[in-house]
């Protein structure tokens, strides 16, 4: 990202951008200052995104504060809210071809699975707009004589949204559905990557029945924006996905002012593949983990467990077709992978293909640039590493690329203890055709989610979350609604005596 008004063509003449200003209380918002927004594909600005602050995160709190309080959002009850989440589901929907291709301009990922997204992107509204009055308290049965309790669930308030910029849009719904269905205001903090689509999506929401003030957006960058909105007094609860390190440092900021937090972080997720399972499914599989979305995935699979017996034909077949993937324009319906999403992040994967070839790793395929760039974009081959030992940095740290290191099992302990041996714990798959090892595999792996003859598939129904370092809370699913939620506990004298002020009744 650089500061800048205009970007160039290929033959040097100027070429206007796309501006895109904040969001604060229903009204675009600048600072006179912008960002440019690069197109992966081409490696050159596509549009403009308005650089804010510290202050403008102050102007976005108050207002999400004041919606909160005073607003017509707070005076809605808890079915006209669902109403509205509702029909902005429809909003969203007859724009998913709009968004898809904003997505697809600012993260580079393949126009059909963004378009996959845009699509599924509703039916998070549809969901939590229908969950929106089914939030119950209850009726407590107590021990005393003479009292009448209850508990209710009320919003948290205002709540701060942080994204990442590899599937901006789907893991905003995650975290904004459900807040705006428990009744809670929100500011949200973009990545400075890719914020464009986050700005169109707001207003498509107001435009179908938000009221002013209830989602606002602030773009810029984490050390001001992002650290702004944790620190700010009037946010109560922060959402963020993004890498483990800067969770950490999240998760400190707002325990210091006693804010709750969802943290959906990294992974470095095993798929185990067992000599009995179906090959050809888990080659898929494998495939699908790890190239899919050029790795860029917190749920990428990014290490291959396989049974020694079935090592060599294994990987054999996965070198087989990911030799074929078509590496190009993340436009074209063709196109299988597309480039790295930042310059930043291309030069990361590449660092970790150096270190893994130096620490003694064999390069099954790919390793490198393609030898022949599809255009002035960010792209790496993928990548397969063989001879890798369970304690090398690439079998331990997140790559976020298409880079993915094999690791032989003799047993199911053995294919356990290695599975566990990161101090990651987000995903991971087994390939199997034996129901019982699938249960017991399911059971000892830590993860928070396992998927069994298959991989990488979501739901809105499904909670979605990590353990150890990839993360704290969950998402998607009836329970992520509670996050938003705080309980109030009611007592009711019904006839009680008076007793001893001093002493606790």
């Amino acid at each position: 990202m650089s500061q800048s008004q205009a970007s160039a063509t290929a033959d040097g003449a100027a070429l206007e951008l796309a501006s895109y200003p904040m969001h604060i209380d229903g009204r675009p918002h600048t600072t006179g200052t912008w960002l440019d927004s690069e197109n992966p594909w081409t490696g050159r600005a596509w549009a403009r995104v308005a650089w804010g602050g510290a202050a403008d995160v102050d102007l976005a709190a108050t207002a999400a504060h004041r919606a909160f309080t005073i607003g017509p959002w707070a005076g809605m009850t808890p079915t006209e809210r669902g109403k509205v989440l509702v029909t902005a589901a429809d909003a969203l929907a007859a724009q998913t071809a709009r968004l898809a291709e904003i997505e697809v301009r600012d993260n580079g990922k393949l126009l059909a699975e963004m378009r996959g997204q845009m699509d599924y992107i509703p039916e998070w509204f549809r969901y939590y707009g229908g969950l929106a009055d089914k939030v119950e308290g209850s009726v407590l049965p107590l021990d005393k004589k003479g009292y009448f309790a209850f508990t209710r669930k009320q919003p948290v308030g205002v709540v701060g949204i942080i994204t990442p910029w590899n599937s901006p849009l789907l893991l905003l719904a995650w975290k904004l559905a459900p807040a705006l269905a428990a009744g809670c205001t929100v500011v949200i903090k973009p990545s400075e990557f890719t914020s464009a689509s986050t700005l169109e999506f707001v207003r498509i929401l107001e435009e179908a029945g938000v009221p002013a003030g209830v989602v606002n957006v602030v773009t810029g960058f984490g050390h001001d924006v992002g650290a702004r909105l944790v620190d700010h007094p009037l946010v109560r609860k922060i959402g963020f996905t993004g890498s483990d390190a800067t969770g950490r440092l999240i998760g400190a900021q707002a325990a210091a002012g006693l804010k709750r937090c969802t943290l959906e972080l990294g992974g470095k997720s095993p798929n185990i593949v067992f000599a009995d399972a179906d090959l050809d499914a888990a080659v898929n599989g494998v495939v699908s983990g790890i190239f899919a979305a050029t790795g860029q995935t917190c749920i990428a699979g990014s290490r291959l467990l396989v049974e020694e017996s079935i090592h060599d034909d294994f990987v054999d077949r996965l070198v087989r077709l990911a030799r074929r993937a078509r590496i190009g324009d993340p436009m074209s319906p063709g196109t299988q992978v597309g480039p790295v999403t930042t310059r930043p992040q291309l030069a990361k994967i590449l660092g970790h293909i150096d270190q893994a070839v130096a620490a003694g790793a064999t390069t099954a395929l790919g390793g490198q640039v393609p030898a022949t760039q599809p255009s002035g974009g960010w792209f790496v081959e993928p990548t397969i590493f063989t001879g890798v030992t369970p304690e090398m940095d690439i079998a331990q740290e997140e790559v976020f690329g298409p880079v993915l290191a094999v690791i032989p099992f003799r047993d199911e302990s053995e294919a356990v203890r290695l599975a566990n041996s990161t101090r990651f714990g987000l995903g991971a798959g087994i390939w199997t055709s034996n129901i019982e090892r699938a249960f017991r595999m399911s059971d000892a792996v830590d993860s928070g989610m396992v998927w069994v003859n298959a991989y990488r598939t979501v739901s809105f129904m499904a909670p979605f979350g990590g353990m150890k370092d990839s993360g704290v809370g969950r998402e998607n699913g009836s329970e992520a609604i509670s996050d938003y939620l705080e309980t109030k506990t009611v007592w009711i004298n019904t006839g009680a005596p008076n007793r001893d002020p001093f002493v606790l009744g």
